[in-house]
């Protein structure tokens, strides 16, 4: 079996995992589902959920991970058999299909960043129309992706401390010093205060079940959590670091990531008296309009954002790629640079249709019919293995720890570099958000999205 690597210490664990979780969904997509879902009232459940079911889940897939010392498969099927093998397979198969797709959206914010830089995106006139001609124009787009597939691979073949944990430790910290910077110019805009007060006073006659859903979707997706990332991370950490503690910080990083990513853009959308239930476009439409009205400021804030969501990507394509990659090396004992070059090529490939289908090719825009619209390719792969697949994997998770691993197994590896843990209130918190809170509204959370998604029952 070829070397797998190690991370040196609890620091460059955190630093690689939170990088995990930190990503798109904390700059791109956090931002607009508050702004769709009521505000503050969106942000208080979210973070409920955080606290009930995604830090939980977290700490059960890397305890699978550091348990066995394997990847995702390989940790399933040593504890399970070859049947719980099936549920590695599935992040594993997940994990390369969004990363397929999320490299696309990497290019997007890239090639935004490039235009921002010399000014193309600046002058713009019709925002939105930019976006669309962007999005849709593949010879561009191509090597924007390609250069961000590229750059993710180098720094994955480097291995997991010289390459993964270095970049992390390189790229979090920046990311904070932007965000933190780009936040503290935001709050010295004309009626900033009034996104303020949108993002934290919250109106909780706003609060509804769809509310509650959208905001533990989020949660799961903004954490990478059911797809073996964690699983993956904690297979290289020794038994003398503490789980518990290690993934409360990551999941404390990643939420302060998101909340700070609302203090950013919330007074930014409010100075200009702009609504902030603008969707996914909010990012790539609405802020670069905002930048442009900024004056001779305006260039330098606007690329150092996309700068930002630059960074939040890589962290993520990183741990993405790391997941089939840990797999051909623990399996079938190949070279991690081999590896990297054949995974990253393939999921490349993959994604290229996903790249053709925002008008480039009309059978990839218009590739299938269901949840009431037409859907293209990157819309498809994103319900199955992203909407899907996520709660999905966390729900068989739970059941997994519950009735093969059992609930003594999980707890005693926890014990490990965490002593007087087994028989303390977060033992007990832990493994009751396991048996009843993440398993049940997970498993919920799966079928309310098939039903919507692929029958058209809204049940709410």
């Amino acid at each position: 079996m070829a070397s797998r690597g190690k991370f040196s210490g609890r620091i460059g664990f955190i630093a690689a995992a939170a990088g995990s979780a930190v990503g798109l969904g904390n700059i791109w997509r956090f931002p607009y589902e508050t702004g769709e879902n009521g505000g503050a009232a969106f942000l208080l459940i979210y973070l409920i959920c955080m606290v009930l079911i995604g830090f939980p889940v977290m700490v059960g897939e890397i305890s699978i991970g550091r348990n066995t010392q394997l990847n995702a498969f390989g940790a399933y099927k040593k504890i399970g058999g070859a049947k719980w093998g099936l549920l590695g397979y599935w992040g594993i198969i997940s994990a390369i299909m969004f990363l397929s797709v999320y490299n696309v959206i990497a290019g997007w914010a890239f090639a935004y960043f490039i235009q921002m830089t010399n000014g193309v995106l600046i002058n713009t006139d019709n925002f939105d129309a930019h976006f669309t001609s962007q999005i849709s124009d593949v010879t561009d787009l191509f090597f924007y992706s390609l250069g961000f597939m590229v750059l993710t691979a180098v720094i994955v073949s480097r291995g997991v401390k010289k390459g993964i944990e270095s970049a992390s430790r390189i790229l979090m910290p920046a990311l904070f010093i932007m965000l933190i910077g780009l936040i503290l110019y935001s709050f010295t805009l004309d009626n900033a205060m009034e996104g303020i007060k949108f993002y934290l006073i919250p109106d909780l006659s706003k609060v509804t079940l769809s509310t509650i859903y959208n905001a533990l979707g989020q949660a799961f997706f903004s954490l990478s959590l059911g797809m073996a990332a964690l699983v993956t991370f904690g297979s290289y950490i020794s038994k003398k670091e503490n789980i518990v503690t290690s993934a409360a910080l990551v999941t404390v990083t990643d939420t302060t990531v998101a909340f700070l990513a609302g203090l950013l853009i919330f007074p930014l959308v409010f100075s200009q008296g702009l609504s902030p239930s603008a969707g996914p476009g909010l990012v790539f439409v609405v802020l670069p309009g905002i930048f442009a009205s900024l004056g001779v400021l305006g260039p330098i804030i606007g690329a150092v954002f996309f700068l930002l969501l630059c960074f939040a990507a890589l962290t993520s394509t990183i741990s993405l790629l790391e997941i089939p990659v840990s797999y051909l090396v623990d399996e079938k004992g190949y070279s991690r640079k081999k590896v990297v070059i054949f995974t990253a090529t393939l999921v490349f490939i993959i994604g290229i249709p996903s790249m053709l289908s925002y008008g480039a090719v009309d059978y990839f825009t218009n590739f299938t019919f269901y949840e009431g619209k037409v859907k293209n390719v990157l819309d498809v792969v994103f319900d199955i293995f992203s909407d899907v697949g996520l709660p999905l994997g966390g729900f068989l998770m739970t059941i997994f720890i519950a009735t093969k691993w059992k609930k003594a197994n999980f707890n005693d590896e926890l014990e490990e570099g965490n002593p007087g843990y087994n028989g303390s209130l977060i033992q007990k918190y832990l493994n009751f958000s396991l048996s009843y809170f993440a398993p049940i509204f997970l498993g919920l959370m799966f079928v309310v999205t098939v039903l919507k998604k692929f029958f058209e029952i809204d049940i709410f």
